[in-house]
């Protein structure tokens, strides 16, 4: 499965979150320590699901840019 993930620059780190994915989150120092602990977070978060029996929802967010004029 391919989620879509969101990465922000916070004050002194950055996180990132998944829309697919109510409540799975994530923090790190840089973009790459980020990348990572999201994606140990989804594996959690889906095993997590699977041991609840609760449905794993199918990847349905879509990432794009829109470019506005300045």
């Amino acid at each position: 499965m391919r989620y879509a993930i969101v990465i922000e620059k916070a004050e002194g780190n950055f996180s990132a979150y998944v829309p697919g994915l109510p409540g799975c989150v994530a923090t790190g120092g840089t973009i790459e320590e980020v990348e990572s602990q999201i994606r140990e977070a989804i594996e959690f978060h889906l095993e997590g699901m699977r041991e609840d029996g609760t449905p794993i929802p199918p990847p349905a967010s879509r990432v794009d840019y829109v470019d506005i004029a300045a």
